[in-house]
């Protein structure tokens, strides 16, 4: 009987720290689509500062290449579009994935404690 216990608990504890590591790669990813909306903002406002017949050139690859003003905003925009979508995804990902951890956790407590009033009975 002790063993079955010992051997779920094992597989939870596996599971456990999966979830951990699934969690650690979501925040991850949250903190570099942060940071790349702050870049994006600062470029918006960068931007929003120049005048209409100003010269704007975006890098594809090693050149630069000339880019109409307007539909450089454009790009700007719908790139923070996209990337607030993402965080809002990730921030839900990282959610479900706490609440998987906290049950997770509640069923090793569980299982450690039947193990143990299973090794006091022995």
């Amino acid at each position: 009987m002790a063993e079955e216990v010992q051997k779920k608990w094992q597989k939870e504890f596996e599971v456990f720290n999966n979830l951990k590591k699934e969690y650690h790669k979501a925040v991850t990813q949250k903190q570099q689509l942060d940071s790349q909306l702050n870049e994006n903002k600062a470029v918006k406002e960068e931007l929003l500062l120049l005048k209409k017949d100003a010269e704007v050139y975006k890098l594809i690859g090693p050149v630069l290449v000339k880019q109409d003003l307007e539909e450089a905003k454009q790009n700007v925009a719908k790139r923070l579009e996209y990337i607030s979508k993402e965080i809002k995804r990730s921030d839900g990902n990282i959610s479900a994935l706490e609440n998987k951890q906290e049950a997770v956790h509640e069923n090793l407590n569980k299982l450690k404690s039947n193990l143990d009033n299973l090794k006091i009975a022995a």
